[in-house]
């Protein structure tokens, strides 16, 4: 059986429209997930639409901890010329 894991809610927000979501990311909530690819830093997230919860807000925002069980790295991943690009 599987670890779940908890999810970690790093934000929320609102829909505006079709195509522009407005979120608020908590720097705190994040501190611990910055990966490093190619010498650059990011952090993966998961954006979630939904129904609009008591503050009304319908975007929630959590952290994407997923990783793969000791297998190697995607060829994609493991050699890029294009250092700009991140791994997703």
């Amino acid at each position: 059986m599987k670890n779940e894991k908890k999810t970690i809610y790093a934000g929320s927000g609102k829909k505006q429209s079709e195509s522009w979501l407005k979120i608020t990311i908590d720097p705190d909530k994040i501190k611990d997930h910055i990966q490093e690819f190619n010498g650059r830093k990011f952090v993966k997230l998961n954006i979630n639409i939904g129904e609009l919860n008591q503050y009304d807000k319908d975007v929630s925002v959590s952290v994407d901890t997923w990783k793969p069980d000791n297998e190697p790295l995607p060829k994609e991943m493991q050699s890029k010329n294009d250092k700009d690009d991140l791994p997703f």
